[in-house]
């Protein structure tokens, strides 16, 4: 089964003007931003790259910890990018997705392990990690606290 995506565009003027993006639940103002040179209004796709591999990944591992039965108190994500200017030339060269999973305090152990563990494997499940799978490189830097005691 084939699920469609559509996404409508307005760009009016040159390099440094803004659009508009409209996808659905995404409704937004587009740009260049002002790290590059552009006037920084609204997102750019930089942002939205990282958007979309950051929320793909956070509902890949909570259904991954859903399938397990392992129910976190708190899951929250953080992730950033970089992208590199090089003789003017702009490439997203890495994304480094830091979840915080916090356990409840009577979890086994070896519900500890397997959390980390799906915290690495979610991001090879994602199907936005996999879309840029060598050309992006995907860190996965996880955090396992279980409620009342120290990180793993």
């Amino acid at each position: 089964m084939k699920h469609p995506f559509h996404l409508k565009a307005v760009w009016n003027g040159g390099r440094n003007s803004e659009g508009h993006i409209d996808a659905g639940g995404l409704k937004t103002v587009i740009s260049i931003p002002q790290e590059m040179g552009g006037p920084g209004t609204g997102t750019n796709p930089d942002e939205m790259l990282l958007g979309a591999a950051s929320t793909c990944y956070l509902i890949t591992l909570a259904a991954m910890l859903e399938r397990s039965d392992i129910t976190p108190d708190e899951l929250t994500l953080e992730s950033e990018a970089t992208v590199d200017v090089t003789n003017n030339v702009f490439t997203y060269e890495r994304i480094i997705h830091r979840p915080r999973i916090v356990l409840k305090a009577d979890v086994s152990d070896a519900d500890v392990i397997k959390a980390d563990r799906l915290a690495h494997k979610a991001e090879e499940s994602c199907m936005i990690s996999r879309a840029v799978a060598g050309n992006v490189a995907i860190e996965t830097q996880p955090v396992i606290i279980t409620a009342g005691v120290n990180a793993v």
